[in-house]
């Protein structure tokens, strides 16, 4: 049983996600009570690996507000929690061409940790873009009209 914190509005809209993984992320104190207050943006995260580690760009976590020299920068690169093997496995997709790293959503997990569920996947030209809008908005039709 998890809850859920913040979803990534644009991953599975440009990217065709083929398969998914759950890391770990490095936090500081004031960062997870941020999050439990919901000031999480994922909006233009993305992963990379550097020197065989993951990592997490562009994650904004808000300020605690009663933080005050514990705060760490909202856009800080926050390393991410695999296991070797996995680390490996993923360099050896990304070096393929056109796979990225995408960070789907965060949630607690069951024993309170955070969880971030990587996707990897393939950018989408604009025309799949287009064709999953059409058909997204076919099903929402149908089921308005055959109610």
């Amino acid at each position: 049983m998890s809850k859920l914190i913040a979803k990534n509005p644009n991953a599975r809209h440009n990217y065709t996600i083929e398969d998914t993984m759950e890391a770990g992320i490095v936090l500081s104190g004031t960062e997870i009570k941020s999050i439990r207050n919901g000031k999480i943006n994922m909006k233009d995260a993305y992963c990379i690996i550097r020197n065989g580690e993951a990592y997490i760009l562009n994650l904004h976590i808000s300020p605690y507000e009663q933080g005050n020299i514990y705060n760490k920068d909202p856009l800080r690169d926050r390393k991410l929690l695999f296991h070797k093997k996995e680390i490996f496995k993923l360099i050896g997709l990304l070096k393929q061409k056109g796979y990225s790293l995408i960070p789907i959503s965060i949630y607690f997990n069951a024993k309170s940790k955070v969880k971030v569920e990587i996707g990897i996947g393939k950018g989408k030209k604009l025309y799949d873009k287009r064709r999953d809008l059409a058909k997204k908005e076919a099903n929402l039709y149908i089921q308005r009209h055959l109610k």
